[in-house]
């Protein structure tokens, strides 16, 4: 896979935008692997595609400046990653660890393609967990007061570990304006609760009083509203009436892991695009 790329374009629709991208990339010896794309509203509105292609000796470098000739003409946001350059992750996390445990598992297994580059915590609980997975780990406490120097601080450790993806792995704390600029729409959440519902910090409980009949979980990027930034995944779970809020609380864990780790995956994978405050994800 180090030779493959990936490029994710979304532009108004119109005739041959498909035409144009394959045939540029025949000139330039390129071979598609896969190819998938998505146009709204019946062809009357936003066109969105994702091709991955084998660079066979093409130079990315080269590739961009003339494939922004094709890009101009057609009004395309666009972008252009190598698989020989992972995303490089910094998981954040609080307390609880079952949303940490499922990413470190996966990264060790494979599934996840990517490196996670730290692992910061307002809490030190997790840091024996982090080490023997030989990832480093920071210990940057959070309050009131402290907040801009330890923002400050994970900025400066984000920046010395070249991230470029922030994953909240329930970290129970609500990040600046100042932060979320930093990293636009490269922050994931994992909420415990299938959003819209019962935004906030005790949905399960919230869930309980309602009497509901499914729980959920919902990763989404993060944005200066709470909880409701683009929505990349949700799952859900059946309950009943017989279901306490710690019932639903151990049920919603292995959701939350579930969710985020497809979620976060799917973001390194390069499936995800954003339109407006939606997503179209690509399979």
């Amino acid at each position: 896979m180090s030779d493959v790329a990936r490029l994710l374009i979304s532009c108004p629709d119109r005739p041959g935008i498909v035409a144009a991208v394959s045939q540029f990339l025949f000139e330039h010896s390129a071979n598609i692997i896969h190819s998938d794309q998505h146009s709204s509203e019946q062809g009357q509105g936003a066109f969105f595609m994702r091709i991955e292609f084998a660079l066979s000796g093409l130079d990315p470098s080269e590739f961009r400046p003339e494939f922004a000739v094709i890009a101009q003409r057609f009004g395309m946001d666009w972008r252009l990653t190598e698989t020989a350059r992972p995303h490089r992750l910094a998981i954040f996390v609080s307390r609880q660890d079952h949303a940490l445990v499922e990413l470190l598992w996966q990264r060790a297994a494979g599934d996840l393609q990517a490196e996670i580059a730290l692992v910061i915590s307002n809490h030190t609980n997790n840091e024996r967990l982090v080490a023997e997975a030989g990832i480093p780990f920071f210990h940057v406490p959070m309050s009131p007061t402290l907040k801009p120097a330890a923002e400050a601080r994970e900025l400066d450790l984000l920046s010395e570990y070249q991230v470029d993806t922030v994953v909240l792995a329930r970290y129970m704390q609500v990040l600046s304006s100042e932060f979320l600029a930093r990293f636009p729409a490269a922050i994931i959440n994992i909420h415990h609760s299938f959003l819209p519902a019962f935004v906030g910090a005790n949905p399960y409980e919230a869930a309980y009083t309602r009497g509901v009949k499914l729980i959920g979980a919902t990763a989404h990027y993060v944005s200066e509203e709470l909880d409701a930034g683009p929505i990349i995944e949700q799952d859900v779970h059946r309950v009943d009436h017989r279901h306490g809020p710690a019932d639903l609380r151990r049920m919603g864990r292995y959701i939350e892991r579930v969710v985020l780790a497809r979620a976060v995956t799917w973001h390194v994978e390069d499936r995800v695009l954003l339109h407006g405050n939606k997503t179209i994800v690509f399979s």
